[in-house]
């Protein structure tokens, strides 16, 4: 039985992960972390500091769905306490992911973390990366509800960066708009431009638009619940086990 720690257990995400967890045979949560908890909930202790829950909960997984400030931290205490992690929380610089691979290389510990975790969407971003290879000018645009604290989103980033990987001798052209509100092209990343919309009524949306002469193509990823991201939750979850170091995207264990 795999022990489960779900860190952020009462937000929008915490909660569907507690109930995909739950669900399953396998596995079970032993514990829920939040800094408004103040009781247990269907029976799980909640503890307001990760650091005490993991002090006083065998735990074998600790899932964060928290907030970009405190994600570093919260990995960086798992790994302290020699306890893996499965991360979805976004605002992991590559800075921070050199840090975490220089802290964790001489342990027996592994940490995935995934900009997106819904098979779709890692297919979408493969898909992407694949076209690339043939049309050298791109434009993400990316969809989330109003409340998501970060722009552009993990996913955004991480499909511009592995369009990049494959675009190194055909990079798209420098932009000559004239912006007349500037950031209206967007936010650019290694010259592909990034477009963030905040809007109520959307979950996590994400088009990748390709543009020759004469066509276009358009890979599209919906997620209209947040229950898409439990498949590669459970997956990460069961497979974190056997891994070492830091894994970013799960694209790697779900293709490798």
């Amino acid at each position: 039985m795999i022990k489960v720690l779900v860190s952020g257990a009462l937000g929008k995400m915490g909660q569907e992960v507690v109930k995909a967890v739950s669900s399953q045979d396998d596995m079970q949560v032993v514990a829920g972390v939040d800094p408004i908890a103040t009781a247990p909930i269907n029976g799980i202790t909640m503890y307001q500091d990760l650091n005490e829950a993991l002090s006083k909960t065998e735990v074998d997984v600790v899932v964060d769905f928290t907030e970009p400030t405190q994600v570093l931290k919260n990995i960086q205490i798992c790994l302290e306490k020699n306890v893996r992690v499965v991360v979805g929380t976004t605002g992991i610089s590559d800075q921070d992911l050199v840090l975490l691979q220089e802290q964790s290389s001489d342990k027996d510990w592994a940490g995935i973390i995934a900009p997106n975790f819904a098979i779709g969407a890692v297919l979408m971003m493969r898909f992407a990366q694949e076209a690339a290879k043939f049309f050298p000018d791109v434009e993400i645009i990316e969809y989330h509800h109003q409340q998501k604290k970060d722009a552009p989103s993990g996913t955004a980033i991480k499909t511009a960066e592995m369009i990049s990987q494959v675009q190194v001798n055909q990079k798209q052209k420098e932009d000559p708009t004239i912006q007349i509100i500037p950031g209206a092209r967007g936010g650019r990343f290694d010259n592909i431009n990034i477009h963030s919309v905040r809007l109520p009524g959307y979950v996590a949306h994400q088009e990748v638009i390709f543009g020759l002469p004469g066509q276009n193509l358009i890979i599209r990823h919906d997620s209209t619940h947040r229950e898409s991201f439990m498949p590669g939750v459970l997956l990460a979850v069961r497979k974190v086990k056997d891994l070492q170091g830091i894994i970013y995207g799960l694209e790697h264990i779900l293709f490798d």
